[in-house]
């Protein structure tokens, strides 16, 4: 390994800083002989005119030469009145320059860094500071040295120093004191910190093993891990032994744990003995609420039933269409009722019923709001009704001002100005996001949820869709008959198999779905590779980073996303001189990569080259394309439709390679191609509503490539994804 170095010098010059990441590029001075080195890492918190030493190591860069990559730091305050001078001339304090530096030195010598951190009536006093002035400085002083203390005391962690910035914003100069009192601090808001790295700290401090704090926090971790396995609660029952055996302590002592963080309203316990569910209290919340407004939703009386029948007449005479059926069921529904499910697969004409829906509401004088819940599927709402669609964050629009937590400029207090709601890819919406659109709609506000229920849940915790349809309280019409055009499609009548259990056909080159048989993982990733770079592109005239999409059912293997990313990356945007690009963790992001944002982030910002609103603000799911990198700023320019987004720092992490992406991410978007690579299929994601949704992806061409018979037993196993919620029962009235 590498030998540590140190240097030791003045920052002349701080060339840039990020205080969001804690990332800066300094020209440091180096005290033996005055050479000029360049030092980059985390020292966003140092000024110009500073003594410092850092520790870390040489590295010779691509671009800029030789670099001093830092790994921690220490400030030397300096001791002299002559050093305390030129070091407050530089600028490092609000309000003081070189005059006043001068002024403050000549008044108190060699104590004036002291007076400035603990004396401010005294600063207030040299000519030319006002007491709010000299204030301020004295402030922004002590903060300085508290982010200092908090990133030296995270560096000895091996943890970046954004998360010492982020922590001490949020806690302030108690940062350290608190995090040595309680290490699984850093597990929570706003450090997000794995569990095993705090428990790994609170080891080295020597904290009990069987401690409060300890407990509490791998019971916090467990039920934010399942999270992300879809589950708003646990079960009681499971979740004590599952904590108790991951912390390797009793279940009597989790149960004890348990009870206090309910009593304490760190959790909450729903329901009795064996049926009790342990919630998260956002996720309790939640899901209560929903159960609430939709309830309340359902008992105010409406009108317009009478009238659907003839508005539907009307509709068919201007139209020259005749509605089958559940289509003007689903109609006289809409019109009829508060709130309505409208479901179906491929090809069952939804869209012509929601068309009607939309007729029938604007004849009515209605004020009508399109929503969906990604980008993708909110412009393919607004392509087949010809009127404008939103997703949902965009309808109720981020509130920026908010620090700690995901709020909306539309809420109870600022309602949405709408008088129907249709929200369509339903099952895509978590409850988090369903709680905070029912919260901004008026009461007597129609509630028109469009979705296909055999597709997958969301990627956010909750099973919204399937929970209202449990319940029976809201009305629905479930689509069923396959239109004479759409069955002559063959990715249609197949994705119709796979919900019967049948095995899709074959199909023929000439279809638009076929499959292709491979032998080997190895030979069916270089055929996925071929089919994408070469073979679609000659035959069908697709565009590789366009309209062709690879959807995979895991992240790992020969098969997987991240083989056949960095695969596929290397035959359709290798290494360039003449792009750039940045080595990031475990990939490479480059000039031309097609990527997509893994998680809602509303703090990026973005520009409209094309004209409209700047913001900020990048969703779970948002594809595009790398127009720029800055490897000196460390910053990824991403063209995404008609937005420019500016990914730095951390935010780095939330942005992925999307030449191929999960099928659970493909989830509300439509492809004109799509290839589905099928081979070992672990044992957990062989299932028929994974391929289902898959297949449904594709509008012109779909291609399973590998074993049919992988295809088969994924039609064979008809188990759902299993999700812990009680929203069903609180939407029965049960327990709320």
């Amino acid at each position: 390994m590498e030998e540590t170095l140190s240097i030791s010098g003045t920052v002349e010059t701080v060339v840039y800083a990020n205080e969001q990441t804690g990332y800066a590029v300094l020209e440091v001075a180096d005290e033996r002989d005055g050479e000029l080195h360049t030092a980059v890492g985390p020292l966003c918190e140092v000024r110009a005119g500073e003594e410092v030493t850092l520790h870390g190591r040489f590295a010779m860069h691509p671009t800029f030469g030789p670099q001093f990559k830092t790994e921690s730091y220490e400030v030397r305050l300096p001791e002299t009145a002559a050093a305390i001078r030129r070091y407050l001339s530089g600028g490092a304090l609000p309000h003081i320059g070189k005059a006043i530096a001068a002024r403050i030195v000549a008044a108190f010598g060699e104590e004036s860094l002291e007076v400035i951190a603990s004396q401010p009536e005294a600063l207030a006093t040299v000519k030319g500071l006002t007491r709010e002035k000299a204030y301020e400085a004295s402030r922004e002083f002590q903060k300085m040295f508290g982010v200092r203390e908090a990133i030296e005391c995270l560096a000895r962690w091996q943890l970046p120093a954004s998360v010492a910035v982020a922590l001490y914003r949020h806690y302030g100069p108690d940062t350290v004191d608190m995090l040595r009192r309680d290490p699984y601090l850093l597990c929570g808001y706003p450090a997000h910190q794995d569990f095993r790295a705090a428990d790994a700290i609170a080891g080295q401090m020597g904290l009990e093993y069987d401690s409060f704090e300890r407990v509490r926090a791998g019971l916090v971790h467990v039920l934010r891990h399942n999270l992300n396995n879809g589950h708003a609660c646990l079960p009681a029952a499971r979740l004590v032994p599952t904590v108790a055996q991951f912390l390797r302590v009793e279940p009597q002592q989790v149960e004890s744990v348990l009870r206090q963080m309910c009593e304490d309203g760190d959790a909450v316990l729903f329901g009795e003995e064996e049926a009790a569910a342990v919630y998260l209290p956002e996720y309790y919340d939640a899901e209560r609420c929903v159960a609430l407004a939709l309830r309340e939703t359902m008992r105010i009386p409406q009108h317009g039933g009478k009238s659907a029948a003839a508005a539907i007449r009307r509709l068919e005479a201007v139209n020259g269409i005749r509605y089958a059926p559940l289509q003007k069921q689903a109609i006289e529904k809409a019109l009829g009722e508060n709130a309505l499910v409208l479901t179906g697969g491929p090809g069952t004409g939804k869209t012509t019923a929601v068309n009607g829906m939309l007729a029938a509401f604007e004849e009515n004088g209605d004020r009508v709001a399109l929503a969906a819940p990604t980008g993708r599927a909110a412009k393919r709402l607004s392509e087949l009704t010809g009127r404008k669609a939103k997703t949902i964050h965009r309808l109720l629009e981020v509130d920026h001002t908010a620090a700690d937590s995901t709020r909306f400029l539309h809420n109870a207090k600022n309602p949405l100005k709408c008088d129907v709601i249709v929200i369509d890819e339903m099952s895509m919406v978590d409850v988090l996001l369903f709680q905070s659109l029912l919260n901004a709609l008026k009461p007597s506000c129609r509630i028109i949820m469009v979705g296909d229920e055999d597709q997958l849940p969301s990627v956010g915790a909750g099973n919204v869709l399937a929970s209202v349809i449990a319940s029976g309280l809201v009305p629905v019409v479930r689509l069923k008959e396959i239109f004479r055009q759409a069955a002559q499609s063959l990715i249609i009548s197949n994705a119709h198999r796979i919900v019967e259990g049948l095995p899709p056909q074959k199909g023929t080159r000439d279809s638009d779905f076929f499959q292709l048989e491979c032998p080997t993982a190895e030979a069916c990733a270089a055929l996925v590779c071929d089919l994408v770079a070469r073979r679609l592109p000659q035959s069908y005239g697709y565009d590789p980073f366009e309209d062709i999409q690879v959807l995979c059912p895991t992240k790992m293997g020969p098969v997987g996303t991240q083989a056949l990313c960095t695969a596929l990356q290397q035959r359709l945007n290798p290494p360039a001189a003449h792009k750039a690009e940045l080595k990031l963790y475990d990939k490479v992001l480059r000039t031309g990569d097609k990527v997509m944002q893994v998680r809602n982030d509303y703090d990026i910002p973005f520009t409209r080259p094309g004209g409209g609103e700047d913001g900020a603000g990048a969703f779970n799911g948002d594809m595009g394309v790398i127009e720029a990198v800055d490897p000196r700023e460390g910053t990824v320019t991403v063209r995404s439709e008609d937005r420019r987004l500016v990914y730095s720092g951390e935010a780095l992490r939330e942005l992925e390679l999307a030449y191929a992406i999960t099928i659970h991410k493909s989830q509300g978007s439509e492809f004109a191609a799509v290839v589905v690579p099928l081979f070992d299929v672990p044992p957990r994601l062989c299932y028929r509503n994974l391929l289902y949704t898959g297949v449904t992806r594709a509008k012109d061409l779909c291609i399973l490539a590998g074993h049919a018979a992988e295809a088969a037993g994924m039609v064979q196993n008809a188990m759902r994804n299993k999700r812990f919620s009680k929203l069903a029962q609180m939407l029965k009235g049960e327990g709320i």
